[in-house]
């Protein structure tokens, strides 16, 4: 059986939870408690392109200063 996160040919969404970090999953699976789809049904290297802009700071909102977590509004 084939690994279903790395099939070029498959159909992926995006998902982010609570820390702002973001997931490729395939579409057929089961989204996990604590994750939501930030981007729907697309190709694998959509999904990927959508990770690499969207996704450019790696540390856990938790360890963001609250004006920055929540877009700057105060």
């Amino acid at each position: 059986m084939t690994n279903p996160f790395e099939n070029e040919q498959g159909t992926y969404v995006v998902l982010m939870n609570e820390e702002g970090h973001y997931s490729l999953w395939p579409a057929f699976v089961h989204i996990p408690a604590g994750w939501e789809i930030v981007c729907g049904e697309t190709s694998r290297s959509a999904c990927i392109d959508y990770i690499s802009s969207n996704w450019t700071d790696l540390s856990p909102n938790s360890l963001k200063p609250a004006a920055e977590v929540q877009g700057g509004q105060q």
